[in-house]
């Protein structure tokens, strides 16, 4: 499984902070990407951890200046999946891949 080790996917208008983020360290998403260029009001983040989406959940996430944020902290494993929805359940995630972010452990 490929993992993003900075934010590349920046692109995309998805950014971590940090950008290898730490087992247990807040980790910011922040998320300006198709949804929110489509003009979504509501968007949510699903975010997992692990290659099985361990402990996975959708968080609201909330507007400011720089897009859609929403802050986690990184559980014990290699990896942090993200994926977007809107409230009409319209999803980026990635054309299929999701956004894949390595733990540093």
């Amino acid at each position: 499984m490929y993992k993003a080790t900075s934010n590349e996917y920046l692109a995309n208008g998805v950014i971590v902070t940090p950008a290898n983020p730490e087992t247990y360290e807040h980790v910011t998403i922040v998320y300006n990407g198709l949804l929110s260029k489509a003009g979504a009001t509501e968007l949510y983040a699903h975010v997992g951890f692990g290659s099985d989406w361990q402990g996975n959940q959708d968080l609201r996430m909330i507007r400011t200046k720089s897009g859609y944020e929403a802050t986690i902290t990184a559980a014990n494993a290699e990896s942090l999946n993200v994926a977007f929805k809107d409230r009409m359940d319209n999803w980026d995630n990635n054309s299929g891949s999701n956004y894949i972010f390595n733990i540093e452990q």
